[in-house]
């Protein structure tokens, strides 16, 4: 049985797998906002989920909005900022006294969903969470590729292939300090944005989309533009990596359409023209995160055998 858990700004929350894959057990708890507390509290969620399922576990697996640095050991860029500057992985490992393995979140979903998710049938997997931004993770014949500098898979923060200010509208500031960053364009905040600049005016994610499919037209022009600057990004990566699957999950992956309308719009941009990349929705939806964090221990056992 593996054990894995879904770091958030306000939740925690833990998730028990069994043999198959199937979730046997979960609880949430509020974040804490200190160091301390948050050791605390996942030491007292392991206990509880072990209590419940009578198993002593051997590995814990995190997923959180951060990442450890290479150069330090230290946690980095984490969403619950008492984390950051602080060994995690040891702290925690010595806390629980177990082996512990610490994923960004896009790395977990993209793990999960290779393993027995929507691309477990391909060797090369490249996950990709279109929400509020826009992450990724790659993995190989089931193992996580981080990267020797832990950017592996961290696509969003490239620059928008072929950005051209006709196409994509005025240069966009990215919160990392670069311009016209992916995740900028095609993300739910990238999609009102472009609706903005169309329209003066605000609108949601979903709503956008519910105009689209209600024939407005300016509704339509803006899910064109999203779907041509989706084709770009993907080629990019395409071209690069040549995935057997690319799996979409976050707020856009719920637009069914994309999964029709992208793969036509990619071949213009592939070197070639001929798509065969399987292009799919997450099979476990806001799940996976969690799920890939409970199965890292496994993919790092797997590449140890």
């Amino acid at each position: 049985m593996l054990i894995g858990f879904d770091i958030g700004g306000t939740k925690i929350e833990v998730c028990v797998l069994d043999e198959n894959g199937a979730s046997y057990f979960k609880k949430r708890a509020a974040t804490p906002d200190s160091y301390s507390l948050f050791l605390d509290t996942i030491s007292e969620l392991v206990i509880d989920a072990e209590t419940m399922v009578n198993y002593s576990f051997a590995h814990v697996g995190l997923g959180l909005p951060g990442t450890i640095s290479p150069a330090t050991g230290l946690m980095k860029n984490a969403n619950c900022t008492f984390i950051n500057g602080h060994d995690l992985l040891s702290d925690l490992s010595a806390k629980l006294n177990k082996q512990v393995y610490i994923a960004n979140d896009a790395n977990c979903f993209a793990l999960s969903e290779a393993i027995d998710g929507a691309g477990q049938k391909g060797r090369l997997v490249f996950g990709a969470i279109l929400g509020t931004g826009c992450g990724g993770g790659i993995v190989f014949n089931k193992t996580l590729w981080e990267g020797p500098n832990a950017l592996g898979g961290e696509w969003g923060h490239n620059p928008l292939p072929n950005f051209s200010p006709v196409k994509d509208g005025e240069a966009r500031s990215c919160y990392c300090g670069k311009y016209n960053c992916i995740e900028q364009f095609i993300s739910g905040t990238g999609l009102e944005k472009t609706y903005s600049a169309y329209t003066q005016a605000s609108l949601s994610a979903p709503d956008i989309i519910e105009a689209m499919r209600s024939n407005d037209t300016t509704a339509l022009a803006v899910y064109k533009t999203l779907i041509d600057q989706m084709a770009r990004s993907f080629a990019a990566v395409i071209n690069m990596m040549d995935p057997d699957v690319i799996v979409i999950g976050g707020g856009l992956s719920n637009v069914e359409e994309i999964c029709t309308d992208l793969p036509n719009q990619i071949e213009q941009y592939i070197f070639g023209n001929e798509l065969k990349t399987n292009i799919k929705i997450a099979e476990y939806g806001d799940s996976s995160g969690i799920r890939g964090a409970a199965q890292l221990a496994k993919s790092f056992i797997q590449v140890n055998i």
